[in-house]
């Protein structure tokens, strides 16, 4: 039997650390993932993380993980992928010292992925936008900072983890105003800000104050906001705005919604599908290509365009009086 704890330790420090270079958000992302299994293991076996044995995460308590994630917690089949990706990586390493439970981790390795159906894009509209902007109490100072945020958020389009990881240093007003941010895969990006952003934004930070490498979104405590925290933030602000704006009442809006919010309305703008995927950090233009199936607007000024066939509507003729009867039954 190997202990599990010196495995796992030893794949975070020296696999994603030391050889891999892991982004810290990758890092952060698989370490929940293992925080969930173990937990989900330790109460189902009532065996503490640190007593754990490689064996004991065999195919069968793998799966059985999966299911409770999609059952018991509701996430997403590509939350539930994504896990499944962090432990395909850790057995991988694990395989490598382990050559004695190569047969247990052929099997976990084996389990596949789950499909799933391509799901729409969900963003706001321009009523919808003012809406959820206005929602905010602006007289307290929560409510500045969160109107601010928004503002930010559905201007640029910047990821839930880039929002909160936003430093007083990265955002620079004046002749070219942008905010850089390091985003997914440790790419560097400049996004610019239009004048409504820069006013927003420059009566924030003057009251905010901070040091350069202080959060531009503190909490209340000073820190960075959690992706949790964010989320609440935008959920609170959401429900406020259904209330003045009965299009959003059918809709759930996340911090993500926000960036589909921006790509549309660049998209809308006639901006180009390339600049789309620049703006927002995408790795190819096939990840910007959701935003042109999601505008039913663009599909029918496209089909306004077109030359319509010059055809007539049929119209049916029964042969005989019965079959004539019978039909109009």
């Amino acid at each position: 039997m190997t202990s599990l704890a010196p495995v796992l330790q030893s794949y975070f420090t020296d696999r994603l650390l030391d050889q891999r270079q892991a982004s810290g958000h990758t890092v952060a992302a698989y370490r929940d993932t293992f925080r969930l299994l173990l937990g989900f293991v330790q109460q189902r076996s009532g065996t503490p993380p640190c007593k754990l044995d490689l064996a004991d995460l065999d195919e069968t308590t793998i799966v059985a993980f999966l299911d409770h994630l999609e059952h018991d917690r509701h996430n997403s089949v590509r939350t539930r992928n994504a896990r499944l990706a962090a432990i395909h990586s850790f057995f991988t390493y694990a395989a490598l010292g382990h050559p004695e439970h190569a047969g247990s981790i052929q099997r976990v390795l084996a389990i596949p992925d789950k499909r799933c159906d391509a799901g729409s894009v969900e963003f706001l509209t321009e009523a919808e936008v003012d809406a959820l902007l206005a929602a905010p109490d602006r007289s307290t100072w929560t409510g500045r900072r969160d109107h601010a945020l928004l503002v930010l958020a559905i201007q640029t389009g910047l990821r839930a983890s880039e929002l909160t990881g936003l430093t007083c240093a990265d955002v620079v007003l004046g002749s070219g105003s942008h905010v850089a941010c390091r985003g997914k895969g440790r790419k560097h990006r400049c996004t610019p800000l239009t004048a409504q952003s820069v006013a927003v934004i420059q009566g924030w930070l003057k009251e905010r104050g901070g040091r350069p490498g202080d959060p531009v979104f503190p909490s209340r405590l000073g820190g960075r906001l959690s992706h949790d925290a964010l989320a609440h933030l935008v959920s609170v602000h959401l429900a406020t705005a259904r209330e003045i704006c009965p299009t959003l009442r059918p809709k759930r809006a996340s911090p993500h919604t926000l960036r589909h919010t921006a790509a549309m309305r660049l998209l809308q703008a006639g901006v180009d599908t390339s600049v789309i995927a620049m703006w927002l950090g995408h790795e190819t233009t096939k990840t910007t290509q959701i935003y042109l199936h999601a505008d039913l607007a663009l599909k029918e000024r496209a089909l306004a365009r077109t030359a319509q066939p010059e055809t007539k509507p049929g119209r049916y003729h029964p042969s005989d009086q019965l079959l004539a009867f019978l039909e109009g039954l």
